[in-house]
């Protein structure tokens, strides 16, 4: 039987952590430590305290990995049909809803999110492997008409071995996006997650050996970028790679793929619009806001970062964003505050001396802009929800990815400059658009560079639809039958009879 969630809560708040947690890589089938012996510990931005540790892995370790990968690849897993593949997903959906309270403190412990924001995250995973489950035996070929002389049609056969470098915001919904589809595909799998949130991609790795999934199928490596993942970003048994990150690491992954020409998806960074237009609903638009930059402490790639605006209804809009925004309470993720920690000591640095400078250049700050620590402790790392006021197109807040509950606002005087700031930066992710004219909203939509565009509500959709980016943000796409697709490779067969 499951242990209750207010009772892991309860040991997590008293002891600092949780017995049982995985500390080693899982590599074909079982736990194993670092062939090096090393180790490293994770910390809980909460509190600012190491709570666990966990094997610090190498090439060697990567090597050992992508070997089993190659080995499950030829093997049993090769020889089940599409339909036993979705039916060994599906218990893997069944089981990370069965293990959901276990996953979202372990989650919430590493991430420093909120326990309701990683309950819903775990169980997007869970939807996620449903989803790619009910997938398997559809992802087929066509056949192409040349005539009664010939036979000609394609297959989806797997990319092969895939690796999987999860970033450290949403380890567990991350590791899901990825590797659900991969193995839905027929591919097997190399993870390798952030080194500040180790976990909750061994536990589901975990889970998916419960499953039944066969030995080497699914692998997690574990340790830093520069040793680990960088050593499987340039492993030649790799064939495809996913990575979500930062712009820069994103272009040294491409460096490290290129001599072996590894496919690449790339989810790397934003600068979301979210475009208000008079006419909108605006309690529901408010509201939207607000969730599309303070969730997670604003550490979303998609996060709506910048408020573009009407200028009619400006100044009302914002008064009401600030007024909100301030009474949000700040605390550990194990607590009901509105928010929660941000990553780590280095990130926090990161987003105040944004905040300072624009501060240092004459930017109005709304509310917020002042580091903060847990209320009822004084620990952790958290920076107050924040709002900077009508910055000019070229301010270093709206090029630049704050990556923190930092929203930036820009006014606009017709639907032509609502465009132009809408498109004003190098990145081009995801966009929102708050208005009551469908009409507008479509064509507004058309002309907004973006992978993905949100219409009357902010993270709208789901596992369904393709998820991905234009410009900076990178390129291929995850989620939906997409993803299939990026973990496969197509195959003609043209024949004369």
């Amino acid at each position: 039987m499951a242990t209750p969630l207010n009772a892991l809560v309860h040991e997590a708040q008293t002891s600092g952590t949780l017995a049982g947690l995985p500390d080693r890589h899982l590599v074909n089938g079982v736990f194993v430590p670092s062939l090096n012996g090393a180790r490293m510990e994770t910390l809980d931005p909460g509190t600012g305290r190491a709570f666990a540790s966990f094997a610090a892995g190498d090439a060697a370790d990567v090597d050992a990995a992508v070997a089993a990968a190659q080995a499950a690849l030829t093997g049993p897993w090769r020889a089940l049909t599409p339909a036993q593949r979705g039916r060994l997903l599906y218990r893997v959906a069944g089981l990370i809803r069965a293990n959901a309270d276990r996953l979202a403190v372990a989650e919430t412990l590493d991430s420093g999110k909120r326990l309701a924001e990683a309950l819903g995250d775990v169980a997007g995973a869970a939807a996620t492997f449903e989803y790619y489950a009910g997938a398997c035996d559809k992802h087929q070929g066509e056949s192409i008409p040349l005539g009664e002389d010939y036979l000609a049609y394609t297959v989806h056969e797997p990319v092969g071995v895939t690796a999987h470098i999860i970033p450290w915001n949403y380890p567990l919904s991350s590791a899901a996006r990825g590797i659900a589809p991969a193995l839905a595909a027929g591919c097997t799998v190399v993870a390798k997650p952030a080194e500040q949130t180790p976990l909750t991609a061994l536990m589901l790795a975990r889970l998916c050996v419960e499953a039944g999934l066969p030995p080497g199928v699914c692998n997690v490596v574990t340790g830093t970028g520069a040793l680990a993942g960088a050593a499987l970003v340039r492993h030649p048994g790799v064939h495809h790679i996913s990575f979500t990150g930062s712009v820069a690491t994103g272009m040294d992954v491409m460096r490290g793929a290129a001599p072996n020409v590894t496919r690449l998806v790339l989810e790397l960074g934003g600068k979301s619009p979210v475009l208000v237009l008079a006419d909108c609903d605006i309690d529901k638009a408010v509201e939207n806001v607000l969730g599309g930059i303070f969730e997670n402490a604003g550490q979303i790639c998609s996060a709506g970062s910048r408020l573009v605006i009407d200028r009619r209804i400006h100044a009302d809009f914002v008064e009401r964003l600030a007024a909100r925004a301030g009474k949000m309470t700040l605390g550990h993720g194990l607590r009901d505050a509105d928010m929660g920690a941000v990553n780590s000591a280095a990130h926090l640095d990161k987003i105040a001396g944004y905040v300072d400078r624009a501060r240092a250049r004459g930017v109005a700050v709304r509310c917020g802009g002042r580091r903060a620590a847990d209320p009822l402790t004084g620990q952790g790392w958290f920076y107050e929800p924040t709002i900077l006021d009508a910055l000019a197109p070229d301010d270093e807040a709206v090029q630049q990815e704050i990556f923190g509950p930092v929203l930036c606002v820009q006014v606009f005087d017709d639907i032509d400059e609502a465009v132009a700031l809408a498109n004003g930066t190098d990145f081009g992710l995801v966009a929102g658009i708050f208005t009551r004219d469908f009409a507008s909203a479509h064509r507004l939509a058309a002309r907004v560079d973006a992978g993905q565009v949100y219409i009357n509500e902010y993270f709208a959709g789901g596992v369904a639809v393709p998820f991905g980016g234009n410009k900076r943000s990178g390129f291929g796409r995850e989620k939906g039958l997409e993803a299939l697709r990026s973990y496969s490779k197509l195959k003609s067969v043209a024949a004369r009879i």
